[in-house]
């Protein structure tokens, strides 16, 4: 993982540079692009040092959850069928919740249970119009 200022989003590629969200025989995957909140993130760990879960390890980091994109000061539907707008053109449509994986577990013990309650591992979503991101856009919810 690696932390960009800006990139390019397609509904052909998904985020560049991420092989999951390109189209393979014809068919776009639902899981095209991840999207997070800090602040669900940060009620994740919150809820892990109430419980002792990060006592003596280094607090992870967002990335550590394998995301593709980070919002803050936005709180995202939790449910399908919304169109995230981003910057100038790129909009995604949400799809589904991104459910934690067990490799949460590899970075915090408690890392997954934390994550599930109220959508906090995330949205997935395919893009509908391509557009080239970069920290600090815009993002509106679309019905």
């Amino acid at each position: 993982m690696e932390e960009l200022r800006s990139v390019a989003v397609t509904a052909a590629a998904g985020v560049q540079g991420d092989f999951r969200g390109a189209v393979r025989q014809g068919k776009k995957p639902r899981r095209q692009v991840s999207l997070m909140e800090i602040e669900s993130w940060r009620a994740a760990l919150d809820e892990l040092t109430i419980c002792g879960g990060l006592f003596g390890f280094d607090v992870p980091p967002w990335h550590a959850r394998r995301a593709n994109l980070l919002v803050e000061g936005l709180r995202v539907p939790r449910e399908t069928g919304y169109v995230l707008a981003i910057g100038k053109t790129l909009r995604i449509e949400v799809t589904m919740e991104c459910d934690p994986c067990s490799r949460m577990e590899e970075v915090a013990q408690g890392l997954k249970g934390a994550l599930l309650p109220d959508w906090r591992g995330g949205v997935l979503g395919t893009v509908l119009d391509d557009g080239e991101i970069a920290l600090g856009d815009e993002i509106r919810i679309e019905r």
